[in-house]
């Protein structure tokens, strides 16, 4: 009989666990914050069960609680982000660099934090003078880069609107989108067509291809980026297939 309990006690915790890193995994989903009804509606828990877990949760400084309702994640979560980032961007590089042997342009591997694009990796194109570099850990906003729109556009209307009126849509240049209703028809054509598009919008004579990296334990994006005159509009829709072929392999990592 005690046997039987030691048991049912391990698969109770084992149980703990899968739903910590359900709820974690839900929080980063959404932007880095959630609120208590939208974790119970998203993770399908009962909301006393939740709450419990995030009480150890916040008591581990892996999730802050913000106000009684919203919780987001905690400063222990950054180191461990940062750590596993490094460890992904590696493990990506050579499939960066047979995209770039193919391509010809750079390629980049980039994903969300919080509300901000970070650049994971980059493998920088060797058959031109003129090239694009991105240090890794380079942070930028999500709205004026390839890269940020294919991420948005996994995430709802409501967490991009929220992250609209806490950030604002600052201009990077002159082609900078800036409005809302905008940016919301550019999220949806990028969900339609499964990429997206960067037209001197970060830093003006670049432009970027991005496209989403299905399978992947969390929201990446993978882009190709160079001058305008050698990426044409019509050029960078060509890319895609080759992005996406390089991005169902990055999934399988």
């Amino acid at each position: 009989m005690a046997e039987a309990v030691q048991v049912a006690d391990g698969f109770a915790g084992i149980q703990v666990v899968e739903r910590s890193f359900l709820l974690l995994e839900h929080l980063a989903a959404a932007g880095g914050s959630m609120s208590l009804t939208e974790l119970t509606e998203a993770s399908g828990l009962p909301a006393t069960t939740i709450h419990r877990i995030l009480r150890t949760l916040v008591a581990g400084g892996y999730v802050r609680q913000e106000t009684s309702k919203i919780y987001t994640l905690g400063p222990r979560m950054i180191f461990i982000g940062r750590v596993a980032g490094a460890f992904l961007g590696a493990w990506a590089r050579p499939y960066l660099g047979r995209l770039v042997e193919r391509v010809g342009e750079t390629a980049n591997l980039a994903a969300m934090d919080a509300d901000e694009v970070v650049y994971l990796a980059q493998v920088a194109s060797q058959r031109h003078m003129l090239r694009m570099f991105v240090d890794a850990g380079r942070r930028v906003a999500p709205h004026a880069t390839a890269e940020g729109k294919v991420l948005l556009a996994q995430a709802t209307d409501a967490q991009i609107r929220r992250l609209i009126a806490d950030h604002g849509l600052p201009a990077q240049t002159s082609r900078t989108i800036t409005e809302e209703w905008a940016l919301m028809r550019q999220i949806e054509l990028v969900r339609e067509q499964g990429y997206a598009v960067d037209d001197g919008e970060q830093e003006l004579g670049v432009r970027s291809v991005a496209v989403p990296v299905p399978g992947a334990p969390r929201d990446l994006a993978l882009s190709v980026s160079g001058p305008e005159a050698r990426l044409s509009m019509p050029g960078l829709s060509e890319l895609v297939p080759i992005l996406q072929e390089t991005a169902m392999e990055l999934g399988r990592l």
